[in-house]
């Protein structure tokens, strides 16, 4: 583990204070305010907590609270109480004091600041018998307040008063923790610390004050960015119409009507279209694939119902192509029965995360043949389609042309390894498969070869204008997500080109056209066409919503690499039909979700798919509310089990479910389950004015579709009301005079109103809870369909006299125990045992001349080598990054060594032996009787040691990688040239093992051999006639391995793609003058693919 943090801020303290209290072992890093140290966010966030997984934690109090838990500790409701308000309520007005102190000067007005949050606290104490927060001895909750509070109250002509507050500080203070974080951050001068001004300077001045609704104050982990919504002050007219508004009740709203199938557009009403992306039919979703369109759009959907929108939610699975026929033939089903069998998994997937879908379809019916061969003819007559001959890429090994997706390679415009056959997930540019460099079926992980076949075009250039024009008039008027207009852009700026929308498959929409009628159309020109056809299958008036831009709202929710097809090409198709289509007005992608720090894999038991998250016991309205919480709107998010738990127990019970129980439970308890009479006082009104503040910052949100910041809403109306309870304490004031009974009355009743509402604001997010709650209050059902009307109403729902139902808790806490348990079951499973091979085996048995016969004797396992391929891949990706962020060693060291288990698995799945020290120095071959003829025979004749080359090979690869690791750690020059002599020693003996020279440079540049004599089968020969020049080869090949480490570093980091694409740049120019100067051709791709 490993802490980061910085000089001068005083965040830093509190973590510091708790490391040294806690005790917990951890290395602290000093660095800069600006260092990024977490990678995935867009800014700097410090103090961060790396953990031994990978993971960031980025809130101090959430470090604060992973650190009690490692102690061994729990944190009781209390503590997470206390640690919620200084977040909260404490910290941001701490902030504010400090910038009107160290930076403005204006110290004599910081009392008036922090009045409100340390009378409070004053006043706790005041009435606690104990000597501290919790209990007569410290508890993290005293360590964190302190340290909040060290930099105000370290100078004590800042705040007067409030006495009991200062002998706690004091107390607190003589900690050995509390002093030893002082000095290390603030060097134990506070207020007066030239750090404390330098932090400060680059941060945001920050507004907080009485009667102010706050913001976030600090950001949890994974928490919602900071929306557009500014800290608001309520001025008097504010609160006092807030207080009118609460005494209209619900009679004065009107109603929501209930929904009524077929929903049809209807005249003067906001009639709103929602689709999400269509999932595979062959693939079972995961969080990732969930969150990223259907949860989402569901969450839109059931808003714009509570606003008494006209809103059509529809979606179903997508079933053509080469997937459902592979997927099939795995199976031994026909395409037919994979398809029915799947979107069966798929919809009940859907359904238990209660995806509420006015219709769930699918696109093999007659009704998608039969639009889509419209639209087809529609744009044949109109000439926008084109004939033309594609190279198309065809394995010879599965007997098929090979479509886009099960093609993998190195992309032409970014040299990303892994670009797919349509698209690089790294730059966003559209690919031909052909245009792949080094392709690889990713079926059989043999190289295609160029096959030739006549295919339609649409030609979208044709198009281009008109395009422009429509998207001028959409991204500007509609609610268009960041990346979702960059993705756009760069397609359009970058000229579109014609698009083939016809392949080379059986199992698709048949082409109508005679000349075309053995292939079916591409799945990215037929599968949009989905939305229309599954919508005709809902009704036969489809076209009210298709064919009616004037009336109807499009909203297309998916993940940022389907934008291109929706925002250009599918509209294209729609535009050159020209039949008055509707076309998408909003269109939302959110980024990419990982599972904890890798990427989610059904093959290698690595992350949660819809079907198995029912199994973990969990809520679905929890796995709704985590996923939404961490919705990856403006950058990747990852899941962590961790974090679910934090926030489970932190957000929903602490927090929302502990504010909503004790409301009802007040009234059940002290008022026989009927809403008291309330008089409202001035700190009741202002009460109301901050909830209504909050409920129109979330509309304001939700109707720009910022689902994850509109949550932030829901959640700080709970502490609202957390607050105003702690302190009116309804609980003692009902014991007391008529007086104080009457104000635990008003206290109660405004409470258990703001849970109705609430009730309503969360049923978009989590509709069982939501539904609960509306039943434990007894809420009349009106409730769903006013509040939210306009620009929300928070009136008086639950009146006095109103009874209640029974009320019980909502939420249950997720233990560590059960966390730790489903981390492990999800976390990948354990590769398969293979037999390992009999390293006394006799070579002289099999076939030198058959790899497969050899694969075969060996016992390897094809599939499960290529699983093993990917897991090597990402882990050793994973193994670099580590590596660019300068993580601990020992983290480094473990991560290490499950990339050298997973290469020793492969090494068995394929056939070989992973254990070739176990024979170290054995010769099994006799050179005077091997054929010059056989290479592997010849490599004997040379004098080569293939078992000692084994052994070497690994150890240059080792040493590599500690040369590679000083480095990227900058060690000293001469550190690094020690170990890279030794690099260079052991490549000698490699060399030696293999048979070659190993000190070619003695003949540089000379050629001893006419290559009319060459042997075509002598790679060294065929060197020097090809001009090669060795010692220049060993000065390169350092040269691309240390350029190489740079990218790798810069991947790592997270850094710009205009830096790493220059970086790449240099790496291909080196890797080309190293392919010259080994006398090979540094231009293979130009000849890629060609027959002979």
């Amino acid at each position: 583990m490993k802490l980061f943090v910085s000089d001068g801020n005083p965040h830093c303290v509190k973590v510091i204070a708790v490391l040294e209290f806690t005790g917990v072992k951890c290395d602290v890093k000093h660095v800069n305010h600006e260092e990024r140290v977490v990678p995935y966010l867009s800014r700097p966030a410090l103090p961060a907590l790396l953990l031994p997984s990978g993971t960031h934690l980025f809130s101090p109090n959430s470090i604060c609270q992973y650190l009690i838990e490692l102690n061994g500790q729990e944190s009781s409701d209390i503590v997470n109480q206390w640690l919620e308000w200084e977040a909260t309520e404490l910290q941001p007005a701490v902030m504010q004091a400090l910038h009107m102190v160290v930076l403005q000067g204006k110290g004599a007005e910081t009392p008036r600041v922090l009045q409100g949050p340390l009378s409070y606290l004053d006043q706790s104490l005041s009435q606690r018998t104990t000597l501290f927060l919790t209990a007569e001895m410290v508890s993290v909750a005293d360590v964190v307040l302190w340290a909040a509070l060290y930099p105000i109250l370290s100078d004590s002509s800042l705040v007067s008063g409030n006495q009991t507050l200062q002998l706690w500080f004091e107390r607190v203070g003589m900690l050995a923790a509390c002093v030893s974080a002082a000095q290390t951050v603030l060097q134990g001068k506070g207020l007066k610390a030239e750090s404390l001004k330098t932090y400060l300077q680059r941060q945001p001045t920050t507004h907080h004050g009485q009667g102010q609704v706050q913001g976030r104050g600090t950001q949890p982990c994974n928490s919602p960015e900071g929306g557009d919504d500014d800290d608001c002050v309520l001025s008097e007219e504010e609160i006092q119409s807030a207080a009118v508004t609460w005494g209209k009740g619900l009679a004065d709203l009107p109603m929501v009507p209930e929904r009524q199938h077929p929903i049809l557009p209807q005249e003067g009403k906001r009639n709103v279209l929602v689709t999400s992306a269509l999932p595979y039919v062959n693939n079972v979703p995961h969080l990732g694939n969930i969150i990223g369109c259907v949860l989402s759009a569901d969450v839109f959907a059931r808003y714009g119902r509570l606003r008494g929108w006209n809103v059509l939610y529809v979606c179903g699975t997508d079933e053509y192509g080469t997937a459902t026929e592979n997927k099939a033939r795995e199976e031994g089903l026909t395409a037919q029965q994979i398809c029915d069998k799947y979107h069966a998994v798929h919809a009940s997937i859907y359904q238990w995360f209660q995806v509420d879908f006015d219709f769930f379809g699918r696109t093999t019916t007659k009704k998608q043949t039969e639009i889509a061969q419209n639209i087809f003819w529609r744009l044949h007559e109109r000439g926008f389609l084109l004939e033309d001959i594609v190279e198309q890429l065809r394995c010879e090994a599965c007997q098929r042309f090979l479509a886009d997706r099960f093609v993998e390679g190195t992309c032409p415009f970014c040299s990303y390894p892994e670009a797919r056959g349509d698209q690089c997930d790294k730059c966003g540019k559209l690919i031909n498969a052909v245009e792949l460099r080094e392709p690889t079926c990713k079926v059989c992980s043999q190289t295609p070869v160029v096959q030739s076949s006549k295919h339609l075009f649409l030609d979208l250039p044709k198009l281009e204008a008109e395009l422009e024009q429509w998207l001028e008039r959409s991204t500007g008027s509609g609610d268009w997500t960041a990346n979702a207009k960059q993705i756009t852009r760069s397609w359009v700026r970058d000229g579109l080109k014609p698009r083939c929308i016809t392949r080379d498959l059986k199992w698709g929409t048949p082409v109508p056209h005679p000349d075309f009628s053995d292939k079916v159309f591409y799945v990215w020109f037929d599968a949009p066409i989905g939305y229309l056809s599954i919508t005709a299958n809902y009704t036969d008036q489809w076209e009210k919503w298709w064919k009616n831009p004037q009336q109807v709202e499009l909203y297309n929710f998916m993940a940022k690499d389907n934008v291109p097809f929706h925002s250009v090409v599918f509209p294209c198709s729609l535009l050159g039909a020209q039949d008055n289509y509707t076309l998408v007005n909003h269109l939302v992608a959110t980024e990419y979700l990982n599972y904890e720090d890798t990427k989610f894999s059904k093959s290698r038991g690595v992350g949660v798919f819809g079907d198995m998250a029912k199994d973990t016991g969990i809520p679905s309205d929890v796995w709704r509310f985590y996923l939404l919480y961490l919705r990856p709107e403006g950058q990747d998010s990852a899941f962590s089990w961790v974090d679910m738990a934090t926030k489970n127990n932190s957000e929903l019970l602490n927090n929302l479910g502990n504010f909503i129980n004790r409301a009802g439970m007040f009234v059940s308890k002290f008022f026989e389950s009927c809403v008291p009479a309330m008089a409202l006082q001035q700190e009741d009104k202002r009460l109301l004015a901050q909830v209504g503040w909050e409920l129109k910052q979330y509309i304001n949100l939700m109707d720009r579709v910022k689902i994850r910041d509109a949550l932030k809403c829901i959640l700080n109306i709970s502490r609202h009301g957390n607050q105003y309870i702690q302190v009116n304490e309804p609980w003692k004031k009902i014991k007391g005079d008529e007086t104080d009974r009457q104000r635990s009355g008003t206290v109660t009743g405004v409470s258990v109103n703001v849970a109705c509402l609430l009730s309503v604001m969360l049923q978009p997010y989590m509709p069982t809870v939501s539904h609960t709650i509306r039943q434990q209050l007894n809420a009349p059902p009106s409730v769903t369909g006013t509040l939210l009307q306009g620009t929300g109403n928070f009136v008086c729902s639950l009146p006095a006299g109103h009874h209640i139902g029974t009320v019980s808790p909502l939420f249950q806490k997720l233990e560590s125990e059960q966390i730790e348990s489903l981390k492990k079951r999800f976390g990948g499973q354990q590769p398969k045992t293979t037999a390992q091979p009999d390293v006394n085996a006799q070579p002289a048995t099999t076939p030198a001349s058959g790899l497969a016969a050899q694969t075969a004797v060996n016992g390897a396992d094809a599939e499960r080598a290529r699983e093993l391929t990917l897991a090597v891949a990402e882990q050793g990706e994973k193994v670099r990054t580590l590596k660019g962020q300068k993580a601990e060693k020992t983290v480094i060291g473990a991560e290490v060594t499950k990339l050298l288990e997973l290469k020793k698995q492969l090494s068995l799945a394929e056939g070989k032996d992973p254990e070739p020290v176990l024979t170290k120095g054995k010769k099994n071959a006799q050179p005077a009787t091997t054929p010059a003829s056989d290479p592997a025979a010849q490599t004997a004749v040379n004098g080569a040691d293939s078992e000692r080359a084994r052994e070497l090979t690994l150890a240059v690869a080792e040493q590599g990688e500690k040369v590679r690791t000083l480095k990227g750690q900058k060690a000293e020059k001469t550190v690094i040239g020690a170990e890279v002599t030794k690099l260079l020693e052991l490549k000698k003996q490699l060399s030696l093992a293999e048979g070659k020279d190993p000190e070619p440079v003695l003949t540089k540049g000379k050629k001893n051999a006419q290559p009319a004599t060459t042997p075509a089968s002598d790679p060294a020969a065929q060197t020097a006639v090809n001009g090669a020049d060795s010692e220049r080869a060993r000065e390169l090949t350092l040269a691309v391995a240390e350029q190489g480490e740079k990218v790798r570093t810069l991947k790592g980091q997270k850094a710009e793609k205009t830096v790493i694409g220059a970086e790449v740049t240099k790496l291909l120019e080196l890797k080309k003058q190293l392919s010259l100067a080994e006398g090979k051709d540094p231009e293979p791709g130009l000849t890629k693919g060609k027959k002979k």
